[in-house]
């Protein structure tokens, strides 16, 4: 098995997923790659308000790069559409600053909230303490996750970064922390996986719009191709337990989606009638709001604590 690492650099940075993305690197599953990433926004320094200005990488490619700022893709040898990637998160470490922003877009949503104008929280990170501290000395406790990870659609042409799709993509799902094995359908030969989008810590929902937005100083990521799984969903066992997520633009369609993936996975993990599996998760399985602000694409996951059946 062999270490890779990848670093945030012309080579490797776009903002769009592409089945015609040449990997920036061929690996074994079995091997692990160490990524580094930028914050959302391409940023090279922190963010200290809205409108004040800051470096960002350049040069980006109009289109191609006008999405969240992700490293790779990564091809797997051997991975082929209907297999499934294994990854497991082994550390997630956030870089020293981030920021959270809300406002300043006014719609419906904001008229409705009650929200005029706009904030932005610039904040300190400290990955020792996991802990973060904004310009006004507020506080809160960092549980660090990538918010991309994913990969292409087999479909020609560059496609946007902000929806999620069943292949994994901007999944926004807080639960995917160190520790979580996530699964992801394969939808095009290689693979081609990506990640950016780190966040040192998120409410479900992310309600602002954003997380708090934070470059990652270490993604330690380990893959594994498998042939003996079938998926249309993404599936992760994380330390909240086993998760199922659904992804569609009608909220009641993604929870479906996400509860419909937790059926199947408990008909095969306890060998249970679909009936059952569904009288059984109304009483152990939690449906939450991943996120409700990508593009017109909600997320849902459904969360079977451990030893909820015994």
């Amino acid at each position: 098995m062999t270490t890779y690492t990848l670093e945030p650099e012309q080579g490797t940075l776009h903002g769009s997923f592409s089945r015609e993305f040449p990997p920036v690197l061929t690996i074994d599953s079995g091997d692990t790659v160490h990524f580094r990433t930028l914050d959302v926004s391409w940023g090279l320094e922190p963010r200290i308000s809205r409108d004040a200005p800051r470096r960002t990488f350049t040069p980006r490619q109009p289109v191609r790069d006008d999405g969240h700022a992700l490293c790779g893709p990564i091809a797997i040898s051997g991975a082929q559409p209907g297999m499934v990637l294994e990854i497991h998160i082994n550390e997630v470490r956030p870089g020293m600053w981030g920021w959270t922003s809300a406002g300043g877009y006014p719609n419906e949503d904001m008229r409705k909230l009650g929200i005029e104008g706009s904030t932005m929280l610039a904040w300190k990170l400290d990955n020792r303490t996991m802990t973060g501290q904004d310009q006004h000395g507020r506080i809160v406790a960092l549980r660090p996750f990538m918010g991309i990870l994913g990969m292409p659609p087999d479909e020609p042409g560059l496609h946007p970064t902000p929806p999620p799709r069943f292949c994994g993509g901007n999944m926004d799902c807080k639960e995917l922390v160190a520790g979580s094995v996530l699964y992801l359908p394969i939808a095009v030969p290689g693979a081609l996986f990506s990640t950016g989008d780190g966040h040192a810590v998120q409410g479900d929902g992310e309600v602002s719009g954003v997380g708090l937005e934070c470059p990652m100083d270490l993604i330690d990521l380990t893959f594994f191709l498998r042939e003996d799984l079938y998926l249309t969903t993404p599936r992760a066992h994380t330390p909240a337990g086993w998760v199922t997520l659904g992804f569609h633009s009608d909220l009641r369609e993604a929870s479906l989606i996400a509860l419909g993936a937790m059926l199947d996975l408990l008909e095969e993990h306890y060998q249970l009638p679909r009936p059952d599996a569904l009288a059984l998760a109304s009483l152990v399985v939690d449906l939450r709001i991943s996120q409700i602000v990508n593009a017109g694409v909600f997320g849902v996951h459904a969360v079977l604590p451990h030893e909820a059946i015994k």
